[in-house]
């Protein structure tokens, strides 16, 4: 019968422990092998450290990070750039991988580099930019340039994607020969309409492309093909376009000029009586006032911070803006609003929370109503700039052909509701993307509801 051992007797018998020996030299054999590829990998991960090093070694001044949108995209451009390669490497320290693991968290995401070339593009849409021009105080690489061009590729803006693929290949000449972005050009200009160039670019890729002769053909071709013109970008745009880009009528800058400015005291308010506001006003139909110095500027870096605060982790709105509602548990938020009270002279008992808003690369709303078709409508907006912004940012109104540039520490009021509680459609209104700066504002809009007694109801069709 045989003998049956239990797990320790088995390294009891003589055999088993004589057996011991190879496995104890075969478990160092290993375990200097371990030591030898992790000893490779840390000299890999330095080397992949220094290069990260040598490639990202220009001081970033974060200032000129928020005024340049250029600027801001390369940032995330790196960002990503660095999470890619850590992510490639093998690192074994468990603490030192979970701290990483966090910090990654916190980083951008594709789809966030995504959006920042989509504001670029946008940009370029509605200031009529080519490449050049935008990138006139910060260059991108080619790898950058491309990734904007293939967003505009993929958003069937071919124009653009074209201008971009072509600033590669005239900029970076070991691109010239590159076949994939010739075929990109190819089809940009194709999906585009300019058949001749397309034509041609598909017949490039058959040929020598580093041939001189092909390439001034190419250029020859480029700038005498006719219908239509994809080297030329459009001039014409909607009037909220011509807006943003500072374009206004004669009329409406005459019209301007004899509008009036004043000391008010909000129709005799006792905070206001020693302590009058400055009063502008921007348009008179509708009538669209601005108020100067109404807000410090230590109580705009007290919202600032506080509204970052709250601001949902991360950056995945970086598309358009972040934004977050204070309310009023903080001093300063509760004085401002009395302060909007006192100003306006309309109750703020039915009025939202004071709306933070701070806009992303080529953020920008389009053209809209501040109103919701509610019982309880919002009846007036008054929109406060927290920042001054350098070029574009503006809040323009369509209808009226008036634009409006941030100045900090000034608010805009205006009425979204005549007073026979019909929706002012002359107030349609949108906030133009910022081309170099930095937006900060603050929206209060006020409600109908506790307003009967302060801004009377008419029954006038006209009022």
């Amino acid at each position: 019968m045989p003998v049956k051992l239990d797990q320790c007797s088995l390294f009891n018998t003589v055999d088993q422990i004589a057996q011991l020996v190879e496995k104890k030299e075969d478990l160092l054999q290993g375990f200097s092998q371990y030591i030898d590829a992790e000893e490779k990998n840390i000299e890999t991960m330095k080397s992949v450290y220094q290069n990260l090093l040598l490639s990202h070694s220009d001081p970033m001044d974060p200032e000129e990070i928020m005024r340049d949108p250029v600027a801001a995209y390369t940032l995330l451009s790196q960002l990503i750039n660095i999470v890619k390669h850590i992510q490639l490497s093998f690192y074994q320290c468990n603490k030192y991988q979970n701290e990483l693991d966090a910090k990654l968290l916190e980083i951008p995401q594709p789809e966030d580099l995504d959006g920042a070339a989509s504001g670029l593009i946008r940009l370029q849409e509605i200031y009529k930019l080519y490449p050049e021009d935008i990138m006139k105080d910060t260059s991108l690489n080619a790898e950058e340039a491309y990734h904007v061009g293939l967003v505009a590729y993929n958003e069937s803006k071919f124009q653009h994607a074209f201008l971009w693929f072509l600033y590669i290949r005239n900029t970076f000449k070991n691109y010239s020969t590159n076949k994939v972005l010739t075929n990109y050009l190819s089809f940009s200009a194709y999906r585009f309409g300019s058949l001749p160039v397309a034509i041609y670019l598909d017949h490039l890729l058959n040929l020598d492309s580093t041939n001189d002769e092909d390439i001034d053909q190419l250029n020859r071709l480029l700038h005498l093909q006719k219908y239509p013109d994809i080297l030329t970008l459009n001039t014409e745009s909607n009037k909220y376009e011509t807006l943003c880009r500072g374009g206004i009528d004669e009329k409406t800058s005459k019209r301007q000029r004899v509008l009036s400015c004043r000391y008010s005291t909000g129709g005799g308010n006792p905070r206001l009586m020693y302590a009058p506001v400055k009063e502008e006003v921007e348009w008179d139909e509708p009538r669209i006032i601005r108020y100067h110095d109404i807000i410090s500027d230590r109580e705009i870096e007290f919202l600032k911070n506080l509204s970052r605060s709250l601001t949902i982790e991360g950056v995945s709105k970086i598309r358009t803006s972040q934004s977050v509602s204070l309310k009023e548990d903080k001093p300063v938020v509760s004085h401002f609003n009395q302060r909007i009270a006192d100003i306006t002279g309309l109750s703020m008992k039915s009025a939202e929370d004071l709306h933070v808003q701070n806009y992303g690369i080529g953020g920008r709303y389009e053209p809209h109503y501040d109103t919701w078709d509610d019982e309880n409508e919002r009846i007036a907006t008054f929109l406060i700039y927290m920042s001054d912004v350098e070029i574009g940012g503006a809040t323009v109104f369509p209808q009226v052909g008036v634009a409006l540039k941030p100045k900090k520490g000034s608010a805009v009021f205006w009425y979204n509701l005549r007073k026979n509680g019909n929706v002012d459609w002359y107030t349609e209104h949108a906030g133009c993307p910022v081309l170099r700066g930095n937006k900060w504002v603050a929206n209060k809009w006020i409600h109908e509801f506790g307003q009967e007694f302060r801004r009377r109801c008419s029954l006038s069709y006209w009022e």
